[in-house]
């Protein structure tokens, strides 16, 4: 086995949609703004997020619970599982937020498995514009099974 892995993000992307709440109302003007494009892939979302972008813009975001509630926790799984491509998260630089580690573990999840990540409008703006969006794109990460299988090796097997 190798070190890294080929996975493909697919012309239709799976976008995860998240705002604190000092910005769902610029996330949901960036929607409406960009309905054209988004329209064409799957979006998913935090709970009252992904309800307000519904309720404003028609386009259909399926709902995890809401960030202080394991909503982040979700779509980290998610990016885990495959299942996320991309993440759109407008957050709040001048506000703490309680669950501020989740955030931070998305954030971290998003860089091992090596998908875009877009924390403010204007880096929104570039990816929902890159020539990418329209095709599709490869990208290399860890091997974690054959990491997985490494480590198991090296480590001790019997308590003393």
């Amino acid at each position: 086995m190798t070190d890294t892995i080929t996975l493909t993000i697919g012309k239709q992307k799976n976008i995860a949609l998240i705002a604190h709440d000092g910005k769902k109302a610029e996330l949901i003007q960036w929607c409406k703004d960009n309905a054209e494009t988004l329209k064409n892939h799957f979006l998913c979302g935090t709970g009252t997020t992904a309800r307000m972008i519904t309720d404003a813009t028609n386009l259909p975001v399926r709902g995890y619970n809401s960030g202080p509630l394991g909503g982040d926790q979700q779509i980290g799984a998610k990016i885990v599982e495959g299942k996320i491509d991309f993440v759109i998260f407008f957050s709040d630089p001048l506000t703490a937020a309680p669950h501020d580690p989740d955030v931070k573990a998305l954030m971290r999840i998003a860089q091992v498995y090596d998908i875009p990540f877009a924390n403010n409008k204007a880096t929104a703006d570039f990816l929902l514009h890159s020539s990418y969006m329209d095709e599709e794109y490869n990208h290399e990460i860890i091997n974690f099974k054959q990491n997985i299988a490494n480590r198991a090796e090296t480590l001790p097997t019997e308590i003393n």
